[in-house]
């Protein structure tokens, strides 16, 4: 009778430990099931931890638009790429306006903008079914530069920019800007129609009038096409993003813009109390809604608004401040 006793009990007890490891068996298979469904849609805030498989990203994020926003979102792709290895993310440069068609056509998950959108570029973004999420993401100082080797030009103003840019300018040497300039060819150089710095540059300096286009000017979408050309030429000038200047400061002198209060020069603090006017402006991207529900994409764009700050002054831009990050960041959600 002692042994049946015990030889039951040891049998009931081993039944409740076989019960209890098949149930957490069970939940184990559940959570992570659950990881795996939702990585991305919740952004891996499921409440047991997922595994490594399940939180893996993958897949290709197309991006085209603004060169100047390009060196943010080139350096803003490159560190998610590390830790992200199997997310492949390519950044074109094909101009604001250019990113717009693509984006519009639904070819390319993000465009990057200098510029807000136009109305026709939303209609056609409209009438082809895309919606999306507008993302501010640093600020700028349009730079008007000439060569180092340019020894006569201190400032200049707004009307002076607008005779030598505008177009059906009859100016063509520096002397017809100014008594005191030498009488030397001016040799224009500036970015293409397509780029939103062209735009910006249009409307903020030539009241939306047009930029000439003569022998006189060379365009480019290509901003270090366009250092090249002006480090070229003493008696170049042209216009593209801070941080190209920044970058090429070894070659290029910017020169100050007299908006009615006096010459400004583009700098990290005129750019950001707006003084640097009227060519102080935001970046912008455009993400696809559609797009943001594959998890890759998303995980980009929060990856994106939590660093770019921080890569904003790497590459020569200034950062918002960090109350707007937080409202842009809530935007993704």
């Amino acid at each position: 009778m002692l042994k049946k006793k015990g030889f039951k009990g040891i049998l009931m007890l081993s039944m409740v430990v076989l019960l209890a490891f098949a149930a957490a068996c069970g939940n184990n298979t559940n959570g992570a099931n659950t990881g795996s469904e939702n990585t991305g849609a919740t952004n891996n805030t499921a409440t047991n931890a997922p595994t490594e498989e399940a939180v893996k990203l993958s897949g290709e994020i197309k991006i085209d638009g603004s060169s100047t926003v390009f060196p943010l979102t080139e350096a803003a792709a490159e560190e998610f790429n590390k830790e992200h290895t199997d997310v492949r993310v390519p950044v074109g440069v094909s101009g604001t306006g250019g990113g717009f068609k693509q984006f519009c056509a639904g070819e390319i998950a993000i465009a990057d903008a200098s510029r807000p959108i136009k109305e026709e570029e939303a209609t056609a973004c409209k009438d082809a079914g895309i919606e999306y999420t507008e993302l501010s993401v640093a600020f700028d100082g349009l730079s008007v530069v000439v060569s180092k080797d340019n020894d006569f030009i201190d400032h200049l103003t707004v009307e002076e920019l607008n005779k030598i840019f505008v177009t059906g300018s009859t100016v063509a040497t520096w002397k017809d800007v100014r008594d005191t300039f030498p009488a030397e060819p001016i040799v224009m150089f500036s970015p293409g129609a397509d780029s939103g710095t062209y735009d910006y540059f249009n409307e903020a300096i030539l009241d939306k009038a047009g930029i000439r286009n003569d022998k006189a000017i060379s365009f480019s979408e290509d901003d270090n096409a366009l250092v090249q050309g002006v480090a070229g030429s003493k008696y170049g000038i042209g216009y593209f993003g801070f941080a190209y200047f920044e970058e090429n400061q070894d070659k290029l002198k910017v020169v100050p813009v007299d908006g009615g209060s006096g010459a400004i020069a583009p700098t990290y603090d005129t750019i950001k109390d707006g003084s640097y006017a009227p060519l102080s402006r935001p970046l912008f991207i455009y993400v696809s809604n559609k797009e943001l529900e594959r998890p890759e994409v998303k995980e980009f764009a929060k990856y994106y608004i939590s660093n770019i700050g921080k890569f904003a002054g790497e590459v020569g831009y200034v950062s918002l401040p960090d109350e707007q990050y937080a409202t842009e960041a809530a935007k993704i959600q």
